[in-house]
């Protein structure tokens, strides 16, 4: 089953074979549910309901080029009925309502057709206290109340991790990797230079790097940024943990942040972030450190680019902080 492929009256009658909408449900429309980049993700319109179905395949959907473990799916609907027994971590993401392992497809409640936090990387719109208190208090659930028991190997995400790692930790920082940033940003590349040639800065990456790979107690959404945030009228909810695992809790508060840098928010948003944060102060600062700086790096000179609205005086004085945070 190719739920891309697939017409409209087939995608009805393999939603009714599967039990995921009754024999008197009509699917009237399929389309495209916004711009996923590891996934194909269709919302589908009933006469009596919408509903969102999500398929992995072998590949990245937004760069076919790149493999990917076929079913990453798999494991995000593991994430899903974990966190069901947690009210308020449930509250805060899509109910998932089936899973087909054959066909590596996960079928979820639609949200709607919303936005998700995307739009402050045009640099001028300011997260209020009020969200950043919801968005850490989710992290704080999700890190407080699982711990890993022998029973979660299936949470390791191992293939995931890996296809991450090299997107975060490797290929940015290759002096010939064949992505020529100039193409985002004339003079992007020059400003690349001195981070892809710094052996000490490197020698500091690699040691984040085998700290992400490390298994942790703590379980992580693996890729808390606010594309993974949307905006439901007045509620932020969370989607997309198919990069989930159990790993360090530093390394979704170390995203998290850098995205809040990303976007150009002030000082008193990250300091108010750190202060909702249960046992900041349990942290390994040097570690959460490293991964906000990683994070920032990889965003402006790695391939996973952001809709960023900044010049590249900007985006050199960021480098140079990621770089500090990285090192110090």
């Amino acid at each position: 089953m190719n739920i891309k492929k697939s017409s409209v009256n087939e995608l009805e009658t393999y939603l009714i074979e599967k039990n995921w909408i009754s024999t008197n449900e009509k699917v009237l429309h399929k389309m495209s549910a916004g711009d996923g980049n590891m996934n194909c993700v269709l919302r589908i319109q009933t006469n009596l309901n919408s509903f969102i179905c999500k398929q992995s395949n072998d590949f990245v959907e937004k760069y076919p080029h790149i493999f990917a473990p076929k079913n990453r799916v798999q494991t995000e609907a593991l994430f899903y009925k974990k966190i069901k027994i947690n009210p308020k971590i449930q509250k805060m993401m899509p109910e998932m309502f089936g899973i087909d392992i054959e066909n590596n497809i996960m079928f979820l409640e639609d949200l709607g057709d919303i936005n998700d936090y995307s739009s402050l990387y045009t640099l001028q719109n300011k997260i209020s206290n009020d969200e950043l208190k919801s968005l850490t208090s989710y992290l704080n659930e999700l890190h407080q109340s699982f711990v890993k028991s022998e029973r979660d190997f299936e949470l390791s995400n191992v293939a995931m991790r890996k296809l991450n790692h090299e997107h975060i930790f490797e290929f940015p920082f290759l002096e010939d990797n064949g992505f020529d940033l100039d193409v985002i940003q004339n003079g992007l590349q020059q400003l690349a230079v001195p981070i892809k040639t710094d052996n000490v800065l490197k020698e500091a990456i690699k040691e984040l790097s085998n700290r992400y790979l490390e298994n942790g107690k703590y379980l992580l959404h693996g890729d808390f940024y606010p594309a993974s945030w949307l905006n439901c009228g007045g509620e932020i909810k969370i989607i997309d943990p198919e990069f989930c695992y159990y790993g360090h809790r530093e390394f979704d508060l170390g995203v998290f942040i850098a995205h809040l840098y990303l976007s150009n928010q002030q000082n008193e948003a990250i300091e108010f972030v750190k202060k909702c944060y249960i046992d900041f102060d349990t942290l390994n600062h040097k570690l959460l450190n490293g991964f906000i700086g990683i994070e920032i790096l990889r965003r402006l000179i790695g391939l996973a680019q952001l809709p960023l609205k900044m010049n590249l005086e900007f985006k050199n004085n960021l480098l140079k902080k990621a770089q500090k945070l990285i090192l110090n």
